[in-house]
């Protein structure tokens, strides 16, 4: 057996085969029943899977299967390599124990299988149970054809063992290279595979036991034996080339290896061409969009991206490392990072042991740029630069009308750069960095004066110019006219207004991919309804209003108490300046998203335009196969009139998988998932600690949305879900705070949420999953902690 024989032994005979061929690694002896028997005795009875996949179908095929009778001289082949003693018959299909699908536990092993007959009667079961129910799903999410797969089955002799187990080389759960995890029993495992015990759990690091439980009374390994192990485990995963999930006996002192397979669930290492370190941090963290992008969307972002940015699962990830590495740098990556603990304190963490070694400046780094002058407070700044950026959308489609093939791949790509000119506008940074600097000054100096902590979330309530809350207020008057309308529909006039000018946003518009509104409006339709269940006309504006009037009132409070104080009047003078330059700028933070995506829009209606034209060739089976090109890789496909449909199609499946691998924040490339954390001084015990983002404490309903088309939400709801962009924001309008796995203090959500005056904690880790839906719980914005209430 071995790996390059996978279509006859099926992935767990050829990767028993490759571990039989490494030095110190026990295999138990045995034989393979290959592909060839499969396709002898099974496929004649198969007959078209197409009308027997359903479950009634599934089980009496497997019965069928079941009773099949084996040839008299396969039969007497099996008979004679067979020993004395009890076997192991296990499955082991062409498309398991593959790097990219383990189909771990979907088809049948038995134990302790003793005598010719039995074996024989177990080996067509393992062939049956190739369609279960659970094995033909996991195709099916896999992209699987039923129809190309075939089992071998492996009969191994039994070991006589005293304690069993898995051993991961990475850490599943973080997807750490530098961790192993061990779990453990007494016995031959098949507790452990059932869940009918706890196991033993030993965590192992750089040849140490750090961490372990023990459930019984007796342990079933040693510490010595657990580094043994996976000294054992890190041999076969060099041998493989990506880290694994081992099985493994215990039989007096020596280790038996009975399986071996990839870890499938690990986010994967960005591929650079250096064998330097590389820290890599999350840009979906920063974006609020941690899903997987398909490499058209991931193509066109990464061209406004430093050239430090590299893709994995994805997703993109810049690397810090060079910056790290420089003294000049390096402290000022550090600070900007401090408003985010997850990041920063594994950033500081990575600086603290010199992950990587600080090199001397050849003063081509120069140091931080001298920052430009402070921008004067004028309102005329933030509308002057939104009517420029409209007027350069306007002549964009103009620019692109009439433009196809090469001609129209080329224009976007130019104009790419455009956009990236125009978002890094020196004057555009100085309006966002100017509310910026304006809310931590004032955080600081308000709560060293008055003792308030987090006071500019109630000040930039109701503030001009955001345009994401402007979005929801305007899908609101929409309810308000639907409300008023005898027979509303898609092509309302207040919703096409409404979709011309925001309806190139969605959720998850980072990817230009992504369906639009304007592309699919149903989907605004639980919103309008919503809207109009749960709210009066009017409702949305009478509370935009009441935000404004409470900054107001904050404002006035915070002046006559500074003037109590002393030098009370200059330091009322100061704050008053500096909460005009918030409430200035404060809105604009919103407005260079908003113009970005009317670019996209613009480039995906030619683009997707081209792709019809490409289907009308016969060069592309369906204008989305686009999606699963890069930019650059399209112009080829337009100037050539051939599309690589197997390059597609691989990129398909290959985005299916990344749709269930989660990204971490911080990871280097010698696969270490390095994470901060938050400070939890004062914080109850059992609470889920976050980034405080929005100043208040609210107590309501936990709902857990994961799809906002789908979200149920009533007033006085708070919102729990994995992320949030704006086309979260008319949601906003119902509930009454906010709860995020990811985000920091200037993404989307947290502005939004500050906008609306809603208690907000963002980053809370697995928070969708630790927080029950519909359990009432008390969010404390102020200090980013999030209480689950009985």
């Amino acid at each position: 057996m071995g790996e390059d024989r996978l279509e006859l032994v099926g992935g767990k005979g050829a990767n028993l085969g490759a571990l039989t061929r490494i030095d110190g690694v026990s295999v138990p002896p045995g034989f393979c029943v290959t592909t060839d028997a499969y396709r002898r005795v099974v496929v004649p009875v198969l007959g078209d899977l197409g009308d027997r996949l359903d479950p009634y179908g599934l089980a009496a095929l497997r019965r069928t299967i079941e009773e099949i009778a084996i040839p008299d001289d396969l039969a007497a082949e099996i008979g004679d390599a067979l020993g004395p003693g009890a076997y192991a018959v296990r499955s082991s299909a062409t498309a398991e124990d593959l790097p990219g699908a383990s189909f771990a536990g979907q088809q049948d092993s038995y134990l302790n299988i003793e005598g010719a007959a039995a074996v024989l009667s177990h080996i067509s079961r393992c062939w049956a149970s190739l369609f279960t129910d659970r094995a033909v799903a996991y195709r099916r999410r896999n992209g699987i054809d039923d129809r190309t797969v075939r089992m071998a089955v492996i009969v191994q002799r039994m070991v006589p063992a005293e304690a069993a187990g898995v051993l991961f080389t990475a850490d599943p759960v973080t997807a750490d290279r530098k961790v192993a995890a061990v779990e453990a029993v007494h016995g031959l495992g098949e507790d452990l595979v059932s869940g009918r015990v706890n196991p033993d759990l030993f965590t192992l690091r750089d040849g140490e036991v750090i961490a372990k439980t023990i459930a019984g009374e007796r342990p079933t390994l040693t510490d010595t034996q657990a580094v043994r192990l996976v000294e054992l485990g890190r041999r076969i995963e060099a041998h493989f080339g990506r880290p694994q999930d081992i099985e493994w006996c215990l039989a007096g002192d020596d280790f038996a290896i009975v399986q071996s397979r990839p870890i499938t669930t690990l986010f994967p290492i960005p591929e650079v061409r250096d064998q330097g370190k590389h820290v890599y941090v999350s840009v979906g963290h920063q974006q609020m969009w941690t899903e997987p992008m398909k490499p058209l969307g991931l193509s066109v972002r990464r061209l406004n991206m430093p050239p430090s940015t590299y893709e994995a699962g994805g997703r993109l990830f810049v690397d810090v490392a060079p910056i790290l590495a420089s003294p000049a740098r390096r402290a000022g990556l550090l600070g900007l990072w401090q408003s985010d603990p997850l990041v920063g304190g594994a950033l500081q963490a990575l600086a603290d042991r010199n992950f990587v070694p600080e090199v001397a400046d050849d003063g081509s780094a120069g140091g931080p740029p001298s920052p430009p002058p402070p921008m004067p407070t004028d309102p005329a700044i933030p509308a002057e630069l939104i009517a420029s950026s409209e007027a350069s959308v306007a002549a964009l489609k103009v620019a692109i009308r009439g433009r196809s093939g090469a001609d129209l791949v080329d224009f976007v790509l130019a104009d790419m750069q455009e956009l990236k000119r125009l978002l890094f506008d020196p004057r555009n940074h100085q309006a966002i960095m100017a509310s910026m600097e304006a809310t931590w000054w004032l955080n600081d100096h308000l709560e060293q004066w008055l003792g308030e902590k987090n006071a500019a979330d109630v000040l930039t309530r109701s503030v001009p110019h955001n345009i994401t809350s402007e979005m929801g207020l305007e899908l609101l008057d929409v309810a308000d006219a639907f409300r008023r309308s005898d027979n509303p529909s898609l092509d309302d006039p207040a919703l096409r207004s409404w979709l011309d000018r925001h309806g190139m946003r969605c959720v998850g518009e980072i990817d230009i991919t992504r369906p639009r509104w304007s592309e699919e409006p149903d989907t605004l339709l639980p919103l309008i309804l919503a809207n109009i269940r749960n709210f009066e006309p009017g409702a949305h504006r009478r509370l935009f209003e009441e935000g404004r009037a409470a900054a107001r009132a904050a404002e006035e409070d915070f002046l006559a108490r500074l003037r109590e104080l002393p030098d009370g009047e200059a330091k009322a003078t100061e704050v008053a300046a500096m909460i005009d330059r918030l409430r200035t700028f404060a809105g604009y933070r919103e407005y260079p998203k908003y113009f970005m995506m009317c670019r996209y829009f613009v480039w995906k209606l030619a683009l997707l335009d081209e792709a019809d034209r490409l289907v009308d060739a016969g060069v592309l089976r369906e204008r989305t196969d686009i999606y699963y090109l890069t930019l650059p890789e399209l112009g080829d496909v337009t100037r050539t009139g051939r599309a690589d449909h197997e390059l597609i199609d691989r990129r398909k499946d290959e985005f299916r998988a990344y749709e269930a691998l989660t990204p971490p924040r911080v990871y280097t490339s010698d696969g270490e998932v390095v994470t901060g954390s938050y400070p939890h001084d004062g914080v109850p015990a059992g609470a889920l600690v976050g980034l405080p983002v929005s100043a208040g404490t609210v107590e309501g309903r936990a709902r857990v949305v994961l799809d906002m088309a789908e979200a149920d939400l009533e007033p006085g709801d708070i919102l729990v879900t994995p992320h949030t962009d704006p086309s979260w924001t008319p949601v906003f309008v119902t509930v009454a705070g906010l709860v995020t796995e990811v985000g920091g203090q200037m993404t989307h959500g947290a502005v939004i949420a500050r906008e609306y005056g809603l208690p907000a904690v963002v980053g809370v880790v697995d928070a969708t999953r630790l927080i029950p839906d519909g359990r009432r719980i008390r969010v404390h914005g102020t200090d980013g902690y999030i209480e689950i209430l009985q």
